[in-house]
């Protein structure tokens, strides 16, 4: 199994929905993993898994901003491909 550590401004659309999916509101200190890397800095992150890779997501108030924007513009998505259309006001032509 792969491990990577991934800071916030290089997380893909992918890692951000297992992100959002894992998380969906908000990670919990429980959540977190604190470690010291090869530079020796402390570094905190949550962890998501895919079937080949852990990834470490390094923590900080990005992240959690980062989370909640995928998640607006998911919503927002989901939202604009409910039309909701109003049968009285339609024409003939309208329903060929």
């Amino acid at each position: 199994m792969i491990r990577k550590i991934v800071d916030y401004q290089k997380l893909n659309e992918d890692i951000l929905n297992l992100l959002v999916d894992k998380y969906p509101d908000g990670y919990a200190d429980k959540d977190i993993i604190a470690f010291r890397n090869a530079q020796n800095e402390y570094i905190e992150a949550v962890e998501v898994r895919t079937e080949d890779t852990v990834y470490l997501v390094k923590v900080g108030k990005r992240l959690v901003q980062a989370m909640e924007e995928h998640e607006e513009d998911d919503n927002l998505n989901v939202d604009s491909t409910n039309d909701n259309v109003d049968i009285d006001t339609l024409n003939e032509e309208d329903l060929d």
